[in-house]
């Protein structure tokens, strides 16, 4: 351990100073460090030896500057990467709050409306990667962060650098040095090159599921055995293990663990506004979306409106109800011609809007 993170201190140089370990296992040894120029806490991760040995410093490295340009609210972004020698690493800010994974460890089972929110930023942060033509493949408690009531997702790209740049020859072995097969779409357990975007909907499928049952779609198994069930095994219903789940959300879980990708939503958009219809009360918008403001139209040729005595202005806050208003005034030619203001208007007439 000592040695690790010597060797870490040195390729890092000055810009960086270790403050202690974090933990870590499966993809990556984790550190706290700060980052003198700005006075800042950072993370920096570390592949483990027996993952770095078969990776080709020159394509992690591409792949992790393609990641780093993602920009988005529920993705951590990545501050930097590099190497020496054997030693592949990459830095990310520190994110005050907690892993999912600890959540789970401590709750078990998590309410209704929280599991909705988490999957919602989820699939927020995958619908945004992916129109960016960037799949997770890694999708699971461990990479996905909370803080406060948001939930940001970690790792972006991590797990394509790894498997782009190995010379694994099965995905088996590259499963087990990721630790993910409970999370794992049939066709990336199967081997299949050509996995899409749609592993990471399986991926959010058996998230959901574990927040739910409190437990994953597959558990008690060797990694073998769980890669061969992700194939071949049809889950339990989620609400076997939980009743109360409601049936829209219990739907959308086992939709999104089809085994044909063909069969599972086929977009994270999609899913995202199934979620946020589960979340939103009816006629209500979510803050984060929301829906466009719309000027009112005008009325029609039938309609009546109400007279003014006269065109003199008003303070704005006398037609502060709409943002455009169609208002009459005596004295125009007709004495009851609409006259369209901009938004917003300078003044007002003294009377405006339909009667």
């Amino acid at each position: 351990m000592t040695e690790l993170r010597d060797r870490l201190q040195s390729a890092l140089g000055s810009s960086y100073r270790i403050e202690r370990e974090l933990g870590g296992g499966g993809m990556s040894r984790v550190f706290l460090a700060q980052e003198v120029r700005l006075g800042r806490q950072v993370v920096v991760k570390v592949l483990p030896p027996e993952l770095a040995a078969g990776v080709s410093a020159e394509r992690f490295e591409r792949e992790i500057r393609l990641a780093a340009a993602l920009q988005h609210p529920h993705i951590v972004p990545l501050l930097t990467a590099g190497s020496q020698g054997d030693l592949l690493y990459y830095v990310m800010p520190h994110i005050a709050g907690e892993s999912l994974r600890s959540r789970i460890a401590h709750e078990r089972e998590l309410p209704v409306g929280d599991t909705v929110r988490i999957l919602r930023d989820v699939c927020d942060a995958l619908a945004y990667a992916h129109g960016h033509g960037i799949v997770h493949r890694d999708v699971k408690p461990d990479n996905v962060l909370l803080s406060g009531k948001h939930a940001l997702v970690t790792d972006f790209g991590v797990a394509k650098a790894v498997s782009s740049s190995t010379g694994a020859a099965t995905l088996t072995s590259l499963g087990m040095a990721l630790g993910t097969p409970a999370y794992m779409a049939p066709e990336q357990a199967a081997g299949d090159p050509n996995v899409d975007h749609r592993a990471d909907l399986y991926a959010v499928g058996a998230l959901g599921y574990e927040l739910l049952a409190g437990r994953p779609p597959f558990s008690g198994l060797s990694p073998q055995g769980m890669l061969a069930a992700q194939v071949t095994a049809t889950p339990d219903p989620v609400t076997q293990h939980r009743a109360s789940v409601p049936p829209a959300l219990a739907a959308l879980i086992m939709q999104c663990l089809a085994k044909h990708p063909a069969d599972r939503p086929q977009n994270a958009d999609e899913v995202l506004g199934r979620l946020e219809a589960m979340a939103t009360p009816t006629g209500a918008s979510h803050p984060s979306r929301p829906r466009s403001l719309r000027a009112p139209r005008p009325p029609s040729a039938g309609r009546t409106l109400s007279a003014s005595p006269s065109c003199s202005a008003s303070p704005r806050s006398a037609c502060s109800r709409w943002p455009i208003r169609w208002c009459t005034c005596s004295g125009s030619p007709t004495g009851r011609s609409p006259e369209r203001w901009a938004s917003p208007p300078r003044a007002c007439p003294s009377s405006c809007g339909p009667a």
